[in-house]
């Protein structure tokens, strides 16, 4: 029988399901662990101080399997153990322990066994006993005498384009790609923030009686339609109907629909609910038959960027890293769909691996509530709302009621101010000629928010929203440096959307607490560099270039015209190094780790949030609400004050947008080839997580000529 010897004597303990049975707990007269006979595999004990010297005291001990009759003990603090794996299941004090001794001994050592169990808060990142954070979850706030008369008051005398007549129904539109950024009254495309906002808004507001929500196939991220789920389920708690419609039926699709009160589809609706896939492209072999040779440098076994042209296949390593990431958003859509419907697992999996379509079996077998088309839908709505069938009914749609503001409805403070900054998109230094106002990340327009925020008294904390793959290494270097010096004067928490990866997270790792939707792609901490040898092309189409150079290495940021010599190879291969190694410690240093704990985690892997925050490299699991409320925490607010939210990073219109309402699409030109177009012809070490990037490490005066004349070309468009 395994007996184990603790000390002091006023702690109060959890033991693993997984150690050894019938271990009895016996207090002592110093700080001593011994374990025998030893455990046949790791198992965890975790201490918690109750009143005592040791107050405050919150350690994990790993008992380790050993080949003596005893076994060794490890301790961790509860900030190192959000740096490692989340431990296993912890037994609780009713059902829990072994044969009932944990209780026991709890009792023997004058501890209540109602608190002998020690839980672990996946969302928090690690266990209990870590600093804990305020969920941020949805409520709906319940106003005074006056307060009611004030919204009424306000709502009377509203400005035109804020009135809405009572028993309104809020018609809301998702598809496509969705910004993370606040878009001007005069930009086309959906906004993440005003499609939240406009949920909180709808729930509170006594003239809006419902929600008809209309969901087409959409190309964002998990993180944002976590996001948007969130919401819905938070709307439907203020006891107001929403429904949802969707004529195209992908798993994105049908996880938002599922999530409201009923789920309607027009008859010849397009169901493709199979299941999930991954794919990655390669062009190796085309560029091998034009005569391009990439030269990549890439320091991460994970760092998958630049792959698409660097490789013929999908490496092991990349292949392992997209299976976990694919296999979390699976099972996270399994669970979750498997709550909102009422089925199990094997339910749905058989639904997926039946390969239904016919929209008379999923209203069969309950997947949805019933099949009408979108003018039924509205007749519908007049009957549940109690409407007069003869009588039109009364909507109001997304982009006229997102100009209705928070102050209107009593739901923005006047007392503390929380900034929001937002960084959306690559990472540059600064814009191309190809770029577009508010487009990508530049570290001189971002650094000027900051400072501003920084040296303003106003604000109380800082919200800093990420949605970003990455990008310049230097310039995410420059935006880490301000970041770490405005969370030294006040507190700053890092939400992430759908990617905060490489330099994404290179600057979320400079604020003081990191928050990170469950399946928000994140880590990727490494770099990658390199340049075309268009030796070959230029031999074949008869183009010719001579450089006349003075130092040893001069020609290697101008010569693309022939591959690199060996010791420009190494020199190339030693400043990519360099930068990894820069961004690796001082993600370790920022995240309190060990340069070989960090090492572990970093290599250019890419995590989803759940797994970066069991292995430390995010503090809490939520969304926007929940880093508003973890920014209360820290600024001393109370969580039930309302504050009131300035979105510093918002951008004035462009004339464009102004004069013809379409925005960046007035251009004609895809957002992805324009970056890419324009990221050729930049230069750094790049810190991304994916696209083609292959960029000269200093600046050169003279690009390839082919880059050259691709943007001549787009330019004079």
């Amino acid at each position: 029988m395994a007996k184990l010897l603790l000390s002091p004597p006023n702690c109060f303990h959890s033991l693993n399901r997984t150690a050894a049975a019938g271990v009895h707990l016996v207090a002592a007269s110093s700080v001593q662990f011994r374990c025998s006979p030893p455990p046949s595999a790791p198992c965890y004990l975790f201490l918690r101080s109750s009143p005592s010297p040791f107050l405050g005291c919150s350690r994990r001990w790993r008992v380790l399997p050993a080949s003596s009759s005893s076994s060794s003990f490890s301790s961790s603090s509860p900030t190192d153990e959000a740096k490692g794996e989340d431990p296993p299941p912890i037994a609780s004090s009713s059902s829990g322990d072994v044969d009932g001794t944990a209780s026991s001994a709890a009792a023997a050592v004058g501890v209540d066994a109602e608190r002998v169990a020690v839980d672990v808060d996946k969302s928090n990142g690690g266990p209990a006993g870590k600093q804990e954070f305020p969920s941020g979850e949805f409520k709906m706030m319940e106003f005074d005498w006056w307060r009611r008369f004030l919204v009424r008051l306000r709502m009377l005398f509203a400005l035109p384009w804020e009135r809405v007549r009572k028993g309104s129904v809020l018609s809301m539109k998702l598809k496509g790609t969705i910004a993370d950024q606040v878009k001007s009254s005069f930009s086309s495309g959906l906004s993440l923030p005003q499609i939240c906002e406009n949920f909180i808004k709808a729930a509170h507001d006594p003239r809006i009686s419902a929600i008809y929500l209309q969901i087409e196939p959409l190309s964002c991220g998990w993180g944002k339609i976590e996001e948007i789920r969130r919401h819905i389920v938070n709307f439907r708690k203020s006891g107001k109907l929403i429904i949802s419609y969707v004529p195209i039926c992908g798993v994105k699709e049908y996880y938002l629909a599922c999530a409201c009160e009923e789920l309607y589809v027009p008859p010849s609706a397009y169901v493709g609910i199979y299941g999930l896939t991954v794919q990655a492209s390669f062009i190796r072999g085309i560029l091998d038959k034009v005569g391009i040779e990439p030269q990549v440098q890439r320091i991460g076994r994970y760092k998958s960027a630049g792959d698409q042209i660097a490789l013929r296949s999908m490496s092991k390593e990349n292949c392992e890293m997209l299976t976990t990431l694919l296999d979390n958003i699976y099972e996270n859509w399994l669970d979750t769909v498997s709550s909102t419907q009422g089925k199990s697992r094997e339910e749905i999996i058989d639904f997926l691996d039946s390969g239904v379509y016919q929209v008379e079996r999923m209203k069969e077998e309950g997947w949805i509530t019933n099949i009408v088309y979108d003018d039924e839908i509205i007749s519908m709505l007049k009957k549940k709302l109690g409407q007069k069938e003869e009588k039109r009914l009364s909507t109001v749609d997304f982009r006229r009621y997102s100009r209705v503001r928070k102050w209107t409805l009593g739901l923005e403070g006047n007392g503390d101010v929380i900034a929001v900054i937002r960084a959306s998109g690559s990472i540059s230094r600064a814009r191309g000629p190809l770029s577009l106002p508010g487009s990508g990340i530049t570290s001189d327009e971002l650094i000027e928010k900051i400072r501003t925020v920084r040296e303003s008294k106003k604000y109380k904390a800082v919200i800093l929203r990420i949605d970003s793959p990455g990008g310049d290494a230097l310039a995410s270097d420059l935006m880490w440096r301000e970041i770490k010096l405005l969370a030294a004067s006040k507190p700053v928490v890092a939400s992430m959307s759908d990617v905060a990866a490489s330099g994404g997270y290179y600057m979320a790792m400079g604020a003081g607490t990191i928050v990170a939707e469950k399946l928000t792609l994140t880590g990727s901490i490494g770099v990658v560099t390199g340049k075309f040898s268009l030796q070959k092309l230029y031999e074949m189409i008869g183009f010719n270039k001579e450089i006349i150079s003075r130092g040893k290495y001069a020609e290697l940021q101008v010569a693309e015209q022939r591959p690199f010599s060996q010791d420009e190879a190494e020199l190339f291969a030693k400043s990519a190094q360099d930068a990894y190694i820069r961004f690796r410690d001082k993600a370790a240093s920022s995240r309190s780790m060990t340069v070989d704990q960090m090492e572990t985690v970093a290599q250019g892997r890419v995590w989803s949030g759940g797994d970066a925050a069991s292995r430390g490299l995010v503090d809490a699991i939520g969304g926007f609400s929940r880093a508003v409320a973890i920014a209360k925490q820290k600024a001393d607010i109370p969580q039930d004050s309302q504050v009131k939210l300035v979105e510093v990073s918002r951008r004035s219109p462009s004339l464009p947008e102004i004069v013809t309402g379409f925005g960046q699409s007035l251009f004609g030109l895809e957002k992805t080839v324009k970056e890419v177009l324009q990221e050729l012809g930049s230069s750094g070490v790049q810190a991304r997580v994916d696209g083609i990037l292959f960029e000269r490490l200093e600046d050169s005066s003279e690009g390839s000529p082919i880059i050259g004349l691709i943007k001549d070309c787009i330019s004079s468009l």
